[in-house]
């Protein structure tokens, strides 16, 4: 009876031993089953473009805008008053930091300034405009609103370091014919370096009523509207990476500027002209067009002058009139498209379809 108890008693303990190993090997490989993998080709990683950042452009400022055209409320036609203007703005560069030059031509002077990039080899932007008006008008559109927005640009830029060199020129004589340009042109020193050339005339007048916008002959581009409340930047068809600056001038806004600010940008229209405009004369009024000439890459921003404002080379042509949140807004394109243009080092040629 003992002998059949012991026997009962291993094969007991015999079941446990076994099943007790069958619950520790299931244990062991019970996992969820493994997720299906797509087998793929194993493949030489081929190097990533680098992503361009975009650099965000500095704020205007409307008060240091209206300030420069309030002070120039006068008549600039005269040798005396092209004289004042003259010292007005040597000035107003100097507390920026900046060195202006007088460059003298048989008619009139230039002035001159430069601020070196820190790459010598991506060339320099040169930012412009002329500085005398018509007779019996103040010219505070045409072209204080100019002179304004070259100083603003002096303020911004002076000591923003840049790949490309910033050169900032203001004209004088435009109104007698290009005179300030072309004796600037005729210096193959200053065209040794230079990459492309923003120029403003009259950036400062809009008109919202229906009608109120005029355009010339033989235009390339379907009008927007009849109305005068977009900045047109003109350029010819050889240069058209400097025309695509202004038109991208929207993705590179200062963070700072509020909601109504950023819908205060007017819309830009571009007008790439072909043929050095010879098929549209109308294009060719203003002192890029020289440039153009030496096939140097130009952009002419304006709001169209005559075509737009009734106050062109009048006396009413006077602070008052001019359309401060357009003008603040066509400021911030100019200064959006122009740190576009200082910030990078591609050639602004035109190149061939591939």
């Amino acid at each position: 009876m003992k002998k059949w108890i012991w026997l009962m008693l291993l094969v007991l303990m015999a079941i446990a031993v076994v099943g007790s190993r069958g619950i520790a090997l299931s244990g062991l490989f019970q996992h969820s089953p493994p997720e299906l993998v797509e087998s793929i080709p194993v493949e030489t990683a081929q190097p990533q473009p680098k992503l361009q950042k975009v650099k965000i452009a500095p704020q205007v400022s409307a008060d240091q805008l209206v300030a420069h055209i309030e002070k120039l409320n006068f008549q600039r036609y005269t040798t005396a008053e092209r004289s004042r203007t003259r010292t007005y703005i040597t000035t107003e560069l100097r507390k920026l930091g900046w060195k202006p030059k007088l460059e003298n031509f048989s008619e009139g002077a230039n002035i001159f300034a430069e601020r070196l990039g820190t790459d010598k080899t991506a060339g320099a932007i040169l930012v412009a405009a002329h500085y005398d008006t018509v007779a019996s008008s103040p010219g505070a559109d045409d072209n204080a609103s100019g002179i304004a927005v070259v100083l603003e640009v002096a303020r911004l830029f002076g000591s923003r370091p840049t790949p490309r060199t910033l050169q900032l020129a203001f004209f004088d004589k435009e109104e007698a014919g290009l005179l300030g340009s072309k004796a600037f042109v005729s210096k193959a020193t200053r065209l040794q370096n230079l990459r492309g050339v923003i120029v403003m005339d009259m950036v400062g007048y809009a008109c919202y009523t229906a009608g109120c916008q005029q355009y010339p002959v033989g235009l390339p581009v379907t009008p927007p509207s009849d109305k005068g409340d977009f900045l047109a930047v003109v350029g010819d068809t050889e240069h058209l990476p400097l025309l695509n600056a202004f038109q991208n001038s929207q993705m590179n806004l200062p963070i700072a500027l509020n909601k109504e600010q950023r819908s205060n940008i007017p819309p830009v229209l571009t007008l790439p002209i072909p043929l050095k405009g010879l098929l549209a004369p109308d294009t060719l009024r203003s002192d890029h067009a020289p440039f153009w000439y030496q096939g140097v890459g130009a952009v002419l921003v304006t709001d169209t002058a005559n075509l737009r404002t009734p106050h062109y080379h009048q006396p009413s042509d006077i602070p008052a009139t001019i359309e401060r949140s357009f003008f603040r807004g066509a400021a911030q394109i100019v200064v959006n498209a122009t740190t576009t243009l200082l910030e990078q080092s591609k050639v602004l040629e035109t190149q061939p379809s591939t």
